[in-house]
């Protein structure tokens, strides 16, 4: 099969990564009728080593099932979820997770090409850009498929490596199985945060702006914790900022029995999208009792690339990893580290409820804070911070380190205050405004706000704010804050949060229309973006 090749009627470029890494290039020429909700199951057959799917039963005692409800248009969030490992007859975890992503695939196949079709051309700009990332996606999953080989019996990371790419498989096979029905082709797309800085490194010259110690576009999404004065109670939250084609979402629940023995949960509440084995945004309600958020840090030192290579897990593959063995914010960090593969720069927040002792006290441990950059993972206990009020997070690192080797001192330098850890915009907002924080509604509104024709420290920038808006600059962009994600430390032990999709109409501000950006694929997605915030929490499975 040709590398490039054009879908009949849709005119999107069709890819197909037999890796299972990068993924989907999709297209479809018919579309299977259907209602809001679709239930399905799968059961495996040993015998004939085959899965059989139910389409429209939901079976309690199938190996895998669950649900789709495609809700995108009405609230600006579908919802999937699934329990896997349940049946009547014990499935090897590996088993288990391929039939999980089997049934995702055929669930939520339709919103796969939709989310593709708007994502490929933000990404895969010219042939070379394919041609790079198609050799080094190659070589990452033969290295990482031999390891699991070599290390699954010795190893829990390994063995768990095994699972995620099962899943994965299962993923594609499920969408092959909606395709053959449809008549369509679907496959999948994985690893978009990798890819941001992949393509840097492969293909400097695609992104020009990103040269070394060059000032790049935006940065990616704002993050609050907030410890109330009496430690009454926890807030947590995260607003995405990336381009608005980005806005096909599906929050997922996921409940999977899993018998590795050192597996620290497999229950999981996250906002996600189409074809996505992880968040992205980050946004992680866990069953180990750890919360997880992130922002993304620019590398502007290129030459941390040269410690990029093939034999690494992506970090959307290590946070799976964290997520799944980790009982603590250290065992956290620890894992995330193991096998960096420098790509996907962050900095993450890990919240450990066992540490959080509501009207009382706040022990050790409550709080780490990850950073990454290529060659380094670096991270500390932050309780302290938090048990004085609030933590922040803005696209800037905290550890002097990484924000060193970054580049940030030489974009100060050169830019000014907008890459200080202290000065930064978003730094004096949250500074100034975060003791008005005190419930959710005020978490919501800090979030979505953006005032910056009178907020001094906006400076008439509407991207100099929590929640920026591209679409207002004076040379406008569909860019900037869509999505906004919200939970306490009460509801966030039941799996629930709130979270709305679109970008920040606080101010005043008009909701964003497509109207003056038609030439951006925006496939799918709806016209006028005026959301409100939707309730999130399974119905499944019980915490």
């Amino acid at each position: 099969m040709k590398w490039s090749q054009k879908c009949p009627r849709l005119h999107t470029p069709h890819v197909h990564f037999n890796d299972h890494n990068v993924g989907i290039a999709l297209c479809a020429e018919v579309r299977l009728p259907h209602t809001a909700l679709h239930k399905a199951t799968v059961y495996w057959d040993p015998d004939d080593k085959t899965v059989l799917l139910k389409d429209g039963v939901l079976d309690e005692t199938g190996d895998a099932y669950g649900f789709y409800n495609d809700s995108f248009s009405e609230t600006g969030w579908g919802v999937l979820e699934i329990r896997a490992g349940y049946g009547r007859t014990p499935r090897p975890d590996d088993k288990t997770f391929f039939l999980a992503g089997y049934l995702e695939g055929f669930l939520t196949a339709r919103q796969m090409i939709d989310h593709y079709t708007n994502m490929y051309p933000q990404l895969i700009t010219k042939p070379n850009i394919l041609q790079a990332v198609k050799t080094f996606m190659t070589k990452q999953s033969a290295w990482s498929r031999q390891q699991v080989k070599l290390n699954k019996t010795s190893d829990p990371l390994w063995a768990h490596t095994g699972f995620i790419l099962a899943q994965l498989d299962g993923l594609q096979a499920g969408a092959a199985e909606w395709a053959k029905r449809s008549g369509g082709k679907v496959q999948f797309l994985n690893a978009v945060g990798d890819l941001l800085d992949l393509i840097q490194m492969l293909v400097p010259e695609a992104k020009p702006l990103l040269r070394r110690y060059k000032q790049p576009p935006m940065g990616h999404c704002s993050a609050l914790i907030k410890m109330l004065p009496g430690y009454e109670n926890l807030l947590f939250a995260h607003s995405s900022w990336y381009v608005y084609a980005a806005t096909m979402r599906i929050f997922k629940h996921w409940d999977f029995k899993v018998q590795e023995p050192h597996t620290a949960t497999g229950k999981l509440s996250f906002s996600s999208y189409p074809g996505f084995l992880v968040s992205l945004d980050d946004f992680y309600l866990l069953g180990s009792g750890l919360m997880m958020t992130q922002t993304t840090n620019n590398i502007f030192n290129q030459s941390l690339y040269e410690a990029v290579m093939p034999s690494s897990l992506f970090a959307w593959q290590r946070v799976r990893l964290a997520n799944a063995l980790a009982h603590s914010g250290e065992e956290w960090a620890k894992i995330f580290s193991r096998f960096n593969s420098g790509t996907y720069n962050n900095q993450y927040m890990v919240v450990d409820v066992s540490k959080v002792s509501l009207g009382s006290r706040l022990d050790d441990g409550a709080l780490t804070i990850v950073e990454q950059i290529p060659g380094l993972v670096e991270y500390s206990d932050q309780t302290e911070t938090l048990r004085f009020g609030y933590w922040p997070s803005y696209n800037v690192p905290f550890h002097q380190r990484i924000y060193t080797l970054s580049g940030y001192e030489e974009m100060w330098m050169e830019y000014g205050e907008d890459f200080s850890y202290e000065l930064c915009p978003r730094a004096k907002i949250f500074r100034r405004d975060q003791a008005s924080v005190t419930d959710l509604p005020s978490l919501k509104h800090i979030m979505r706000y953006n005032d910056y024709k009178k907020d001094p420290y906006s400076k008439g920038d509407p991207c100099n704010s929590i929640c920026c808006r591209g679409d207002l600059r004076s040379n406008p962009n569909p860019e900037g804050c869509y999505d906004t994600k919200v939970t306490d430390l009460r509801m966030a032990q039941q799996f629930m949060s709130e979270a709305l999709n679109g970008p920040s109409t606080e101010g005043d501000l008009p909701p964003f229309t497509w109207d003056a950006f038609n030439s951006t694929m925006h496939q799918g997605l709806p016209r006028l973006y005026n959301y409100t915030f939707v309730t999130m929490h399974p119905v499944l499975f019980a915490p």
